[in-house]
């Protein structure tokens, strides 16, 4: 199955991170929230705009921005 940006999944879709994009201190930032290729993660929720996204990875809660989550790549499960 080909990888989806993050900003594509629905609310209580999950997948597994294949691939984290963009470069810089944005990058950077996103790998140490703990969005790292093979961690399982699930959309919890989407604000009604589409921004931000709020996932669930690794037990906790965190909310992305709609740029940082078109950088994120999951496959679906």
């Amino acid at each position: 199955m080909t990888p989806k940006p993050l900003s594509d999944l629905k609310p209580g879709q999950r997948g597994v991170v294949s691939k984290v994009g963009g470069s810089g201190q944005t990058h950077r930032r996103i790998l140490d929230m703990g969005v790292v290729p093979q961690a399982l993660i699930e959309v919890e929720r989407v604000a009604p705009l589409g921004d931000p996204i709020e996932v669930k990875i690794k037990g906790y809660h965190l909310s992305l921005r709609k740029e940082e989550a078109t950088n994120i790549y999951v496959e679906v499960t």
